[in-house]
């Protein structure tokens, strides 16, 4: 908004004092002297005014420059600096903090008497838990009298010993699970998953608080189940993280971005293989198999449509202490980037991480999970041969999971996104799958009128 000023001079000249921000404007009639020039709001006028009627102005001999640098200047409009919110130190298991009590003692005496009979009540508890520790312990040296583990004398001993385990877990979270210090932790990215109570409270949330539920709404309302396998029972949490695109790279200059379920992605973000992560719930090592699948690739002698295996990884160990991204997965079936074909709708791709079978019994126990050695697999494994490029074309899941014993509803995890055709896939047929893109449509239509516009009309 421009600012105007008009003072009056002895010489009966008006100059006029143009201001905007921090610059200075000035304007007078011709013939005016330099030093006629308005002053400053903070001087004053009248004093200037009478000076110059007393005296003739005189001529002036500064340079330009000399002038500019004599030619007051306003500051302008102070902004005001707004006070800068405390940044919170960053909390994690690598830099930890400890909790802190809301309130002093004594200020409330409800809240103390209620983190009194927390406490005592965790007490009882973790008193209980070690009188069932102590009966297991005594189980573990009773199968050892009779005969070792897998001996037909200990069946009964192991049912027993298996039903004390599970229960010693239960007494295990239950004695911890309500300390505010404990849900503190976990809430604030402090997870130990070596302690049971951390690993409940993560499963906890994982199922209760949306994700689970989002994933299982996705697979079901877009027909995964039963279209690439006949159940889907997850039992661990999968992350996918894909390539942004060109334009999120430079708003928010990161590499990769969560991929949600059933989200729209771009061929180009596929190109590379996207990076897996997992948050598994059992102590002991199991070997998972990993499939990457398209159920809706054309087929034309059928008229319907087959399945293109894009990835495939058998034996890929997994526990609870696994926190980092799940490498060394590209070494097996290579990753095929995603290709959906031009003129189809858009395609599923859907990703399995299946369970293998357990070593020596028909389900995981605690008992195998208990004597487990760290890094030692718990699970089958299983040779499995590559898949070559002429089978990836029309790849069953469903015999591939019966003839190696793999069930989804046995746990596992998965994720699944959508993908369209766009210029990209072009680059795929050309630069890794080396072969010409095919163009799909819809039939023409069948015109009832075609012999007749052949004829004549008029006869």
């Amino acid at each position: 908004m421009l600012a105007l000023h008009r003072l009056r001079v002895a010489n009966s000249t008006a100059a006029v004092l143009l201001r905007r921000g921090n610059a200075t404007l000035q304007n007078a009639a011709s013939g005016a002297a330099a030093s006629d020039v308005a002053l400053p709001p903070h001087a004053p006028a009248t004093a200037k005014a009478k000076s110059t009627a007393a005296k003739p102005a005189p001529v002036p001999t500064a340079t330009a420059a000399e002038a500019e640098s004599e030619t007051p200047t306003t500051q302008g409009r102070r902004r005001r600096r707004r006070p800068i919110p405390p940044q919170r130190p960053p909390i994690s298991a690598e830099s930890p903090r400890k909790w802190n009590r809301p309130i002093a003692e004594g200020v409330i005496p409800a809240y103390d008497l209620a983190l009194k009979l927390i406490r005592t009540d965790s007490i009882r508890v973790g008193e209980e838990a070690e009188a069932v520790r102590a009966q297991v312990k005594e189980l573990e040296r009773k199968v050892e009298e009779l005969g070792g583990w897998g001996s037909e004398s200990v069946r009964e001993v192991e049912a027993e010993l298996e039903r004390k385990r599970e229960k010693l877990h239960i007494l295990e979270v239950q004695s911890q699970v309500n300390l505010p210090e404990v849900r503190w932790r976990v809430a604030n990215a402090m997870v130990d998953m070596k302690k049971p109570v951390h690993r409940h409270l993560l499963e906890q949330r994982w199922r209760s608080e949306g994700d689970l539920d989002l994933l299982m709404e996705r697979i079901h309302q877009m027909k995964v189940v039963p279209d690439v396998l006949p159940d889907l029972r997850p039992s661990i949490d999968v992350h996918v993280a894909a390539l942004t695109t060109a334009r999120d790279l430079k708003l928010t200059k990161k590499r990769h971005t969560t991929v949600e379920p059933g989200i729209f992605l771009s061929p180009e973000q596929t190109v590379e293989p996207p990076n897996l992560y997992a948050n598994v719930f059992h102590t002991d090592t199991r070997l998972y198999t990993l499939l990457l699948v398209d159920p809706d690739v054309p087929d034309e002698e059928r008229q319907s449509f087959r399945t293109f295996l894009h990835w495939l990884k058998p034996n890929v160990p997994l526990s609870a202490t696994h926190r980092t991204r799940i490498d060394g997965l590209n070494d097996h079936t290579p990753y095929i980037p995603p290709h959906p074909q031009r003129g189809t709708p858009y395609h599923r791709y859907v990703l399995l991480l299946l369970p293998q079978p357990p070593l020596g019994a028909a389900t995981y126990t605690r008992n195998a999970e208990a004597r487990a050695q760290p890094g030692v697999p718990t699970s089958v494994h299983l040779d499995i041969p590559p898949v070559e490029d002429a089978e990836r074309r029309d790849f069953d899941v469903r015999a591939f999971m019966q003839r190696w014993g793999l069930d989804g509803a046995q746990g596992g995890g998965a994720h699944m996104w959508r993908e369209v055709w766009d210029e990209k896939v072009s680059e795929i047929y050309r630069d890794v799958l080396k072969e010409p893109e095919p163009r799909y449509g819809r039939p023409p239509k069948a015109d009832p009128y075609a012999e007749l516009k052949h004829k004549k009309r008029y006869v």
